[in-house]
């Protein structure tokens, strides 16, 4: 008979754990859990999948040289081949999920209700109110966007309600799938721990992060504060540097057009897209001026760079030596990728690996 594989997917979301007894049930072998929409497990199928072919069908027979040529190109540059400068577009057609969250008490329902128009949320003084997160669909200048309400997300420490656990989890959850996550800020009491570790959280998870200093019209000297604000934005969270932030009042309904362009616009860079070719002209700069530092005695070397992933923005650097590469210089590799294309506010991924220039092979053709 033929292998069999089976996956679970949408791991990511409440009740999945159900789902995955469901499929041992098949008497199919264990089930892999993945999550297609955020790329989760993929790493594991793959595994299970050469585990059931065997290595020999699930890589194929060796071609020749000139059909590597073509497929390495193919999946390095793909339209680039014919047109080095091509970018795609940015589609604003599909609905954007965006997560609100923060710690209790920040104002997280007050400011989707202001939002939406309508109160559609509870609010009120006592911290913790909202328990589970809550999605409220809604059309902002003919752009559909999916908001989703969190509980308020307090240090391991102070809690002990299996409830409020669960809640927490939720909001986790919220995060992962969500594509803008909205950092809500208590603008009287900002950059708490759990702000920082919240939006630490954000960034690793690859989300597109928006601070909103709410409850800005209880602020007495505004331009001072927020000056000082977004210093600490950026010393604070070096990770995304220039992150949009944006001071707000849940109650008044200030700013909350800008809150909203701060999140088209991280958005879209998000979603950007640099062509080979601009690629790597950028990095023929960037050796010339400041290249690898020597490790052991040995030069290392950067052969080329491509954008393999989008939302975030994700590149591949090909280099003689990627485990002797210094975390230093990838952070320097990053910054200048965000300054140069124009990345700020969102995380920016760098994979190390080995292999050949897919120009190589057509240079030496060329000569």
């Amino acid at each position: 008979g033929k292998p069999v594989v089976v996956v679970a997917n949408k791991a990511e979301a409440r009740g999945a754990q159900g789902g995955m007894l469901e499929a041992w049930e098949l008497g199919l072998g264990e089930p892999i859990p993945v999550s297609a929409e955020h790329g989760q497990g993929l790493p594991d199928l793959r595994d299970a999948v050469i585990a059931a072919l065997g290595e020999a069908r699930a890589f194929g027979e060796e071609e020749g040289d000139a059909d590597e040529e073509t497929a390495a190109s193919e999946v390095l540059i793909g339209e680039d081949i014919t047109d080095p400068d091509a970018e795609p577009s940015y589609d604003d057609t599909k609905p954007m999920r965006i997560a609100v969250v923060g710690r209790p008490n920040a104002g997280k329902s007050t400011l989707i209700n202001a939002l939406i128009g309508e109160e559609r949320l509870l609010t009120g003084p006592e911290a913790g109110i909202t328990r589970d997160s809550i999605s409220v669909d809604w059309d902002w200048h003919g752009r559909r966007l999916k908001l989703f309400d969190t509980a308020g997300m307090r240090r391991k420490a102070r809690i002990h309600e299996k409830l409020e656990v669960m809640s927490v989890q939720d909001g986790l959850r919220a995060i992962r799938f969500a594509e803008i996550v909205i950092i809500v800020l208590d603008a009287t009491i900002p950059f708490e721990k759990q702000d920082l570790q919240i939006a630490d959280l954000i960034i690793r998870e690859g989300r597109a992060p928006v601070i909103a200093f709410n409850k800005w019209d209880m602020i007495d000297h505004p331009q001072e504060l927020l000056a000082e604000l977004r210093e600490k934005t950026e010393r604070l969270l070096p990770q995304a540097r220039g992150m949009q932030a944006v001071p707000v009042s849940a109650e008044t309904g200030r700013g909350l057009d800008k809150l909203m362009d701060a999140v088209i616009k991280t958005h879209r860079v998000w979603n950007s897209r640099v062509s080979t070719g601009k690629l790597n002209r950028w990095l023929e700069g960037i050796l010339a001026h400041h290249p690898p530092p020597a490790v052991a005695g040995r030069r290392l070397k950067i052969k080329y760079v491509t954008q393999a992933k989008t939302r975030p923005p994700g590149f591949v650097v090909s280099c003689s030596r990627p485990d002797a590469m210094p975390q230093s210089y990838v952070r320097y590799l990053s910054n200048s990728l965000r300054e140069a294309f124009d990345m700020p506010g969102v995380p920016i991924r760098i994979a190390l690996r080995t292999s050949e220039n897919p120009f190589a092979s057509k240079a030496k053709k060329r000569r």
